[in-house]
């Protein structure tokens, strides 16, 4: 038995193990980079490999780290075939691991990053398009889950969704705000004055966008799982499609992920433009997107609010990830793609 995870008790965790499942056994944990704002361990245990998601140590916000708010949801979606990774266990105990976290399996693959595709996904440049295919029909069939008599119901506030975003959104900001962002507050007004009627109401993951799947390990490109459902609630489906395309390549954005523009990118000749995949979505859907204009706007300006929060950090001296230093032009081209899509 090896613990090679500060503050991890490992011992406590495998007798709490043993008991949830029934079945003693020896531990591994190692940790594992990336996880977000949640903090990741690999456990290997009777040949088997699973993750611990575990909430932070430090005080946080009560609504961002929900941990066993996401396994019950991962349940759910799991229940209802979606491609998640199944939940083993999950304890709101801090006596055990210091913070409230949940077990699920290990899911074997490769994640989409700025920098480029997996390994296992450059061997074949002219299946590139099935990413995009992927992308959003996977997005489909989660928006189609019924949520209704679920956890999700209970976890959620489906009603209203809509005309309180803005609002959210601004509190959030004010806790941080520490210069002129050009145009948020205008884009705030212009929210407001062209909010769209009341949506569809669906199961929303929240940020569902290409580094939040896993994809299979070997081509043709598949996605393996859907992750990272700290956000997830009931509300329009049409911000996450928008979210989504947000992250997608396109020319000039700085954030796109698995670009053309960098040497492992997808293939240009088959990567969709954003266009293309929200006609997919449509079309599969039937949904109405004459107001899609309103969710672009809203995912743009949302964006560099989050974004904002890092980079307030750096501008105080609080941090010096130069990915937070990166993220400052990066608002800025945020903004004006919010103010583009606002004309």
């Amino acid at each position: 038995m090896a613990a090679a995870a500060t503050g991890f008790d490992v011992p406590r965790f495998r007798d709490w193990l043993a008991e949830a499942t029934g079945e003693a056994a020896d531990v591994s944990v190692t940790p594992i980079r990336g996880g977000g704002s949640c903090e990741m361990f690999r456990v290997d245990r009777l040949g088997r490999a699973w993750v611990v998601r575990r909430a932070p140590l430090a005080t946080v916000s009560d609504t961002a780290h929900q941990v066993i708010r996401e396994a019950r949801i991962m349940e759910t979606l799991g229940t209802a075939g979606i491609a998640v990774p199944t939940v083993l266990a999950r304890s709101d105990d801090p006596t055990i691991l210091g913070a409230p976290f949940f077990v699920m399996s290990y899911v074997d693959g490769g994640v989409i990053r700025r920098d480029g595709l997996p390994e296992a996904l450059l061997a074949d440049p002219s299946s590139h398009g099935l990413i995009g295919e992927q992308l959003i029909d996977t997005l489909i069939a989660l928006h189609s889950v019924d949520w209704t008599g679920t956890a999700l119901a209970e976890l959620s506030h489906p009603q209203g969704f809509l005309p309180r975003q803005v609002d959210r959104w601004l509190a959030q900001l004010a806790g941080y705000r520490a210069r002129e962002l050009d145009g948020v507050d205008e884009l705030a007004g212009w929210l407001r004055a062209n909010l769209p009627a009341d949506g569809d109401l669906t199961v929303m993951h929240g940020d569902y966008k290409l580094d939040n799947v896993i994809w299979a390990p070997a081509p043709p490109p598949r996605i393996a799982c859907v992750v990272d459902f700290e956000m997830t609630t009931v509300g329009d489906p049409l911000i996450d499609l928008a979210w989504a395309m947000i992250f997608w390549p396109e020319e000039g954005n700085p954030i796109a992920l698995g670009s053309p523009d960098v040497p492992h990118g997808m293939d240009r000749a088959h990567c969709q433009t954003p266009d293309q995949l929200i006609q997919r979505y449509a079309e599969a859907t039937g949904r109405d997107l004459s107001r899609f204009d309103w969710y672009q706007v809203f995912s743009a300006w949302k964006l560099a609010i989050v974004l904002e929060a890092s980079y307030a950090k750096f501008l105080r001296g609080e941090s010096r990830n130069p990915i937070h230093e990166f993220f400052g032009p990066v608002i800025d081209e945020l903004l004006s793609r919010a103010r583009r899509f606002a004309q």
